[in-house]
């Protein structure tokens, strides 16, 4: 093998599973917005990507022949077998899946093109940021190949200061979307796989030497200080930082080693606590030399004690719902704040003070919103059901969709739990990955519980949890179907036992039925939203007998779009759980959960 493309094969490969961050608080830093219309081009055989002997362009001699060429006849007889300038378009952010009628079912492969115009300066250094793009990502610059990311639903960047050009640019993305059995998540899920470039996408231009990162917590074992950390980009040992806290009377400098780190703790007496009744968020200052970033942050503390959960020291219940990362009123990924604040409201409508984002980390935007407005988060992992337990690949790859997860959200005061997944096996190769996960989530960060929906066991009419990774987090938390999965009788349920032998807060992550929207029946037969108002009835009375009981999150908030679920009459591709239909109309379980959470 040639040494060249012996290189970027190990470049693509440290491209995929990278070690390093994104830039924290994109949002807040000079930017240039690549949102808006893209050009599309849908290639199912990647002919765009390899020649016909199946071996990549870019990582032949020469790197040329690919889609990514952005290339354009220079004379009318040369043959070019694409062309962006022509192509159709679509929203980004935004999937094909829903966007392309003709692409609704479609997993593979489709290229998409954004030009834009940029005078870089000497002094700056241009990151191309994205909030997500789902799954496979292989990005170019100018023709030239930037990197590959994996992972559909959390942030990378890359630096493409040397590639820029002053006046017209261009950025080419291969967007693969396939289902893989060594993937996370892997080949079976019950959410719909949009494809495409979900999230939004920036231009980051920065100074050479920039506040790269930095984290402002609540100290978990002195409740009037603030710990934390700052990361230079270019900084030098000895360099000096500042965290600002002016409502707080704080101003900090913060000494940088070698790698451009520093770390402090500062005393914050008369800090005012964040909670669902009172989201208090500080302004904050991070600055190194001229470069100064702006943040909004809160300060709490979240720990269990027995069987109980306690917000900054006070013990709470956790009145909450389960939520996917999707508009059912206009099909399709979440696009816009307008959408994700109509999927908030309607969680405080319910009268919830928490939010499950389920099955995968949602937009940065959801997760700052919801801490706006007073509501905790439940953040995840797609680490779903049926992972390649045993693949060192695969494990790396959850691994690092969780740090990226935690490295991204890690000043949000709302999240109060990371969960390292949802609804998987008892087994020894799977306790050894998730207990890994865990034990990597408690290396990261100490101011939060560690969770995972797991599942139980009914042994003569008693639920118990005889699950080994119970004993490494800090709930005894699961999902549960009984009436709607189980031959439960709704009518019988009250007369189902808990018994747990560990002293934990008991959470229920899942519970539900699902109910075709406007369907009445006067028997409360499956399907109608009678049968939903009863199961929901009944399954209160049920968990209210659990000793131990701090919160649940039922499924689920709003209608969803699932390959799975393919009857006719009643789903039609959506899973039908949702208490407010794919109209936005409110189905009658709604109601009872609402009274049951003002009466908590």
């Amino acid at each position: 093998m040639k040494l060249k493309t012996l290189f970027a094969i190990v470049v693509l490969m440290m491209a995929g599973l990278s070690t390093w961050a994104t830039t924290q608080n994109p949002f807040a830093r000079q930017s240039i917005s690549l949102n808006g219309q893209w050009s599309y081009i849908i290639d199912p055989y990647e002919n765009g990507f390899y020649n016909y002997r199946r071996q990549a362009f870019d990582q032949s001699d020469s790197g040329a022949g690919g889609y990514y060429d952005n290339k354009v006849p220079a004379h009318p007889n040369e043959l070019i077998e694409y062309d962006f300038e022509h192509a159709a378009v679509m929203d980004v952010p935004g999937d094909w899946n829903s966007q392309v009628p003709e692409l609704e079912f479609y997993e593979g492969s489709v290229w998409l093109f954004k030009s834009f115009e940029v005078s870089p300066q000497t002094d700056k250094v241009y990151k191309l940021y994205f909030g997500a793009v789902n799954y496979e990502a292989h990005v170019y610059c100018n023709g030239k190949k930037v990197g590959m990311h994996k992972g559909g639903f959390t942030p990378f960047e890359f630096d493409v200061t040397d590639l820029l050009v002053d006046g017209d640019n261009f950025v080419v993305l291969k967007v693969d979307n396939t289902r893989h059995q060594d993937e996370v998540p892997t080949v079976n899920t019950d959410w719909w796989n949009y494809g495409g470039i979900t999230r939004d996408v920036l231009l980051l231009d920065l100074p050479k030497q920039h506040v790269a990162d930095y984290v402002l917590q609540l100290n978990p074992q002195n409740n009037r200080e603030i710990k934390g950390s700052v990361t230079v980009a270019g900084g030098q040992a000895g360099d000096k930082a500042q965290v600002a806290i002016p409502e707080l009377r704080i101003n900090k400098e913060v000494t940088l080693d070698k790698d451009g780190k520093g770390s402090y703790a500062v005393a914050a007496k008369k800090v005012k606590y964040w909670s669902p009744e009172s989201p208090k968020l500080y302004e904050v200052q991070v600055s190194y030399g001229q470069d100064v970033v702006q943040d909004q942050i809160g300060f709490r503390s979240i720990v269990t004690a027995g069987k109980d959960i306690l917000l900054n020291g006070k013990s709470i219940f956790l009145k909450g719902i389960s939520i996917h990362d999707e508009n059912p009123l206009i099909e399709g990924r979440l696009r816009s704040e307008g959408d994700i604040r109509m999927m908030l409201q309607w969680a405080k409508e319910l009268g919830c003070n928490f939010v499950r984002l389920a099955h995968y980390p949602h937009n940065e935007k959801m997760v700052r919103m919801a801490e706006q407005m007073g509501l905790m988060v439940w953040a995840e992992v797609p680490v779903y059901w049926t992972i390649s337990w045993e693949n060192k690949e695969t494990f790396a790859n959850a691994k690092k969709q969780l740090t990226d997860l935690i490295e991204r959200d890690i000043n949000r005061a709302a999240v109060m739990i990371w969960s390292v997944g949802n609804e998987t096996p008892v087994n020894a190769p799977r306790l050894q990955f998730m207990g890994g996960l865990v034990d990597h989530v408690r290396g990261l960060d100490d101011t939060r519980l560690v969770a995972a929906a797991l599942e139980l066991e009914t042994v003569d009419g008693v639920m118990s949890c005889h699950d080994p990774l119970a004993e490494k987090i800090d709930l005894i938390s699961f999902n549960e179907y009984a009436g709607w999965y189980s031959s439960h009788a709704l009518d019988k349920l009250t007369d189902i036992k808990f018994s747990f032998d560990q002293d934990k807060p008991v959470f229920i992550s899942e519970f539900g039925a699902g109910a075709q929207p406007g369907y009445y029946s006067a028997d409360r037969v499956r399907w109608s939203e009678e049968y939903q108002e009863d199961l929901y009835i009944n399954q209160l009375k049920m968990l209210e007998q659990i000793d131990g009981l701090r919160g649940m999150t039922p499924w689920i908030l709003v209608d969803f779009k699932s390959p799975r679920r393919p009857h006719a009459v009643y789903q039609n591709f959506w899973n039908r759980k949702g208490l407010i239909s794919d109209t936005g109309k409110k189905k009658k379980a709604f109601a009872v959960l609402q009274q049951y959470y003002e009466g908590k």
